[in-house]
């Protein structure tokens, strides 16, 4: 799916369930006269009532942390400045909370946003996340907000073929850009992961070469870690 299509899906599938939940729709009575006015029938009011308050879920829940940057300096260990912010598991949810948070050309520098599958811990320990790796690409300074939505609608709708080994994503803001980055769980399994990129690539619309690190290559090597996947 093309990226440009990916913010229309989501609404689009929450109004052909509404459409689904009432047999299609109704047809319009031939009988009338012109210009007699059609009375609401017990059926529409159940729908317009079903297309207010029906919440359309999601594959997972998904929960957004935050790491604050002014307090990463006082923490003596990494990740303890990580915060829980939200967690979501209806599509109606998701779109309320993205719209209320800001976005990555809004937040301050050295600040990382996360959003993981709920119940995983955007840390390289947490057990889901500890052999596997991740994806990262690169943007200019305050160009990155479009491509983290579409990170965000892919993972949250389930675009991609290997959505399971999927653990998250979090968006870094320094002085010289943005980076977002996709976490999964399984560096080894490399037909996963290279389908993964390969997607992501082509959801984003993004040209340059994107590589995958392994999380174990990350720890021993810091920034001498070498890309192990490149597409």
């Amino acid at each position: 799916m093309a990226a440009a299509e990916m913010e229309r899906t989501m609404s689009f599938d929450a109004a052909e369930k509404l459409k689904a939940a009432d047999g299609g729709g109704g047809e319009v009575d031939d009988e009338l006269e012109e210009g007699e006015i059609v009375e609401e029938s017990n059926d529409t009011a159940s729908y317009l009532g079903k297309e207010i308050t029906v919440k359309h879920p999601v594959e997972h829940s998904w929960t957004f942390w935050f790491d604050n940057p002014t307090t990463k300096s006082r923490q003596t260990a990494w990740g303890s400045s990580l915060r829980n912010v939200y967690t979501f598991s209806t599509v109606e949810d998701f779109w309320g909370a993205y719209n209320n948070i800001h976005h990555p050309s809004k937040l301050i520098m050295g600040a990382d946003f996360h959003c993981f599958k709920h119940k995983i811990e955007p840390k390289w320990e947490d057990p889901v996340c500890a052999n596997g790796g991740t994806w990262k690409m690169s943007f200019s300074k305050g160009k990155s907000d479009t491509s983290w939505l579409y990170t965000l609608l892919a993972m949250i709708g389930h675009q991609f073929d290997h959505g399971d080994e999927i653990c998250g994503a979090v968006v870094s803001v320094r002085a010289k850009g943005e980076k977002i980055a996709l976490w999964t769980k399984n560096a080894a399994n490399e037909t996963a992961q290279v389908s993964i990129g390969k997607q992501w690539k082509q959801f984003l619309d993004y040209s340059d070469s994107v590589g995958f690190i392994f999380h174990d290559d990350a720890k021993r090597l810091d920034r001498n870690a070498k890309n192990r996947y490149t597409v």
